[in-house]
């Protein structure tokens, strides 16, 4: 008899929960539902409509720790030939006519990384490096000085020019700088190293470019 009962009990099943989240989907959620995504499309388009100054100086606290004198973009002065510089030291030396002979330091940053400088200039004779000064006349051609013969040397043998190739910016913005100045410019990729690009710097983009004036030598004592 208690076989029979158990034949006659009908068993209902519960079913399970469905693993499906309880929200809508993407697919048919409105716009609304998604102000991070839209904030973030948002952000997007105005990184990269942001300003020329902004594009190549890397973030203040960025350049901060890693000791460069940080430069507001309304602090540049925009020179006759349109390229923007700062005066981050006033010379107290000769100042730099054009015609006259210099010797300089030169570094180019891209992104708070120094990409080129003539503080690292190749020996011929080995591996190593110096800290040469680069020697040009200002508002002369760029390239031209760089046609030298070699000389011998106590760090041994190397070109007159051993620095890396500057900028064509760095032939006309050195004018009016003092003996003992420092001066920050904006270059932009056609005055800098234009579709090639140069080491960590990407073809047709702008940097910054750190100018320490060492030396000047008049035409006429030239």
């Amino acid at each position: 008899m208690a076989s029979s009962a158990l034949a006659s009990r009908t068993f209902h099943r519960q079913p399970l929960p469905s693993s499906a989240p309880s929200h809508p989907s993407r697919e048919t959620c409105a716009p609304c539902c998604l102000p991070g995504a839209v904030s973030r499309r948002r952000a997007t388009v105005q990184l990269l409509s942001a300003g020329f100054l902004t594009a190549v100086s890397p973030t203040p606290s960025l350049a901060a720790r890693r000791g460069r004198i940080v430069v507001p973009p309304e602090d540049y002065v925009t020179a006759p030939d349109g390229l923007k510089y700062y005066d981050l030291v006033e010379g107290k030396g000769p100042t730099a006519e054009k015609g006259s002979t210099v010797q300089v330091h030169f570094d180019c940053i891209y992104r708070g990384i120094t990409a080129v400088s003539s503080r690292e200039s190749k020996l011929l004779a080995g591996n190593r490096s110096i800290a040469q000064p680069y020697e040009f006349i200002v508002g002369s051609l760029p390239g031209k000085e760089r046609k030298r013969d070699f000389a011998d040397n106590a760090n041994g043998l190397y070109s007159a020019q051993a620095a890396p190739k500057p900028p064509a910016a760095m032939y006309t913005i050195t004018e009016g700088m003092k003996v003992g100045g420092k001066r920050r410019v904006i270059v932009p990729p056609e005055l800098g190293y234009g579709k090639r690009g140069m080491s960590e710097i990407p073809p047709d983009a702008p940097f910054e470019l750190d100018i320490e004036l060492l030396e000047v030598i008049s035409p006429a004592e030239k």
